[in-house]
């Protein structure tokens, strides 16, 4: 943006602070190889995370969809729309947040997927749209791995079609890849006018297609004026729809104290380093163009998504205030992540979760926020 765009000021309303986690669908998020968390990808694992994040007052849950473990494929790996059914009926409060790939189911189906999740959970589904990164998923199925923006052109055009029938809409839609001929489902959402739609992604075609599309933009973690920058970029953006929301992923570690924080970040650093294998393998198979990978490659981290480069490392008064931050910056919804992630989940609703609703309480929980630009 140039320095006009840095200066302008976009006037939005700060909505109260959320938490969310990610389940673990492919095991351990910041090394594979620690002691203190053994790989464990399973349904009974993260049905249980979730009820326990129910209970600790979490808000939210992500559920990344993969069809192979996208770091190792002979590693488990979790069914993302069928366990999201399951937690869908187990839980009475938390969202369940299903990642998508376009590719991979044809949007008529998916819409009446999403439609009887969103009615099982009673009115507490979304989807998140991701554009794949990951090559071999699609390769190896037949499908093709089409280029960066071919990807987000396809997905362009699913979006609306899901869109238009999720709302209950008879749709006649032809396009370049669909043609859906007088189609309705029912039941519709019996508890609003549909489920929310996420999106990921933070290339130029990703935030074009979150202003139009989107209710949600997921960013991935990183540096606060970064996200900043984002957030400006995409809200000045002209929409048909409501002001549109921002989360934002993150990995947590935090201590009584910002020595104790920074000697667990080493210790999952040590660890995540065994990982380089893998690693290697994940960047191989990876689409050079996708934004989410080029960012991660900037600081060391630990954690997918951009883990730590959020920053909430430190002490718990420290991470708090960052949160607050954020939060002033545009963030509605903080989706963590944590190693050993049941006794860190724990800790974090324990110990940072009131220090934040307290700095809320000192300032309206709605006020108009001037954001700049990126500097």
């Amino acid at each position: 943006m140039d320095n006009t765009d840095n200066q302008k000021e976009i006037k939005m309303t700060t909505r109260p602070l959320r938490f969310g986690i990610w389940a673990l669908v492919h095991g351990s998020r910041a090394a594979q190889q620690d002691p203190e968390e053994p790989y464990d990808a399973s349904w009974e694992r993260n049905r249980d995370l979730v009820l326990a994040a129910e209970r600790l007052g979490y808000d939210s849950t992500l559920i990344a969809q993969h069809t192979i473990n996208p770091h190792q494929e002979d590693l488990d790996q979790l069914e993302a729309w069928s366990a999201a059914a399951a937690i869908a009926a187990l839980t009475s409060r938390i969202e369940i947040i299903a990642a998508i790939k376009p590719y991979l189911y044809h949007p008529v189906v998916l819409a009446k997927l999403a439609l009887g999740i969103e009615n099982i959970s009673r009115g507490r589904f979304a989807l998140n749209l991701v554009n794949a990164w990951n090559k071999p998923e699609l390769d190896k199925a037949g499908i093709g791995f089409a280029e960066h923006d071919a990807r987000y052109a396809y997905g362009r055009e699913w979006i609306t079609v899901v869109s238009r029938l999720m709302q209950g809409e008879r749709l006649t839609y032809k396009g370049e890849h669909f043609d859906v001929r007088d189609y309705l489902l029912r039941p519709s959402s019996l508890y609003r006018p549909r489920p929310l739609i996420y999106v990921g992604g933070e290339s130029e075609p990703a935030r074009a297609l979150v202003a139009d599309h989107g209710d949600v933009w997921f960013i991935n973690g990183q540096p606060l004026d970064d996200v900043a920058g984002l957030i400006a970029d995409v809200a000045k953006r002209q929409r048909q729809s409501p002001p549109l929301r921002f989360g934002l992923s993150a990995f947590v570690i935090a201590r009584e104290t910002d020595e104790e924080a920074q000697r667990a970040y080493a210790r999952l650093l040590e660890l995540s380093a065994k990982d380089a294998p893998i690693k290697a393998i994940q960047k191989a198979n990876t689409d050079p163009k996708v934004v989410m990978m080029q960012t991660m490659q900037k600081t060391a981290r630990v954690g997918s998504n951009g883990g730590t480069a959020a920053g909430l490392v430190g002490s718990y008064d420290e991470v708090a205030a960052r949160i607050g931050a954020f939060h002033s910056a545009g963030i509605e919804l903080f989706m963590l992540q944590f190693q050993p992630f049941e006794a860190e989940m724990e800790r974090f609703a324990k110990e940072i979760i009131p220090r934040v609703r307290a700095l809320q309480s000192a300032r309206p929980s709605e006020k108009s926020t001037a954001l700049a630009g990126s500097h």
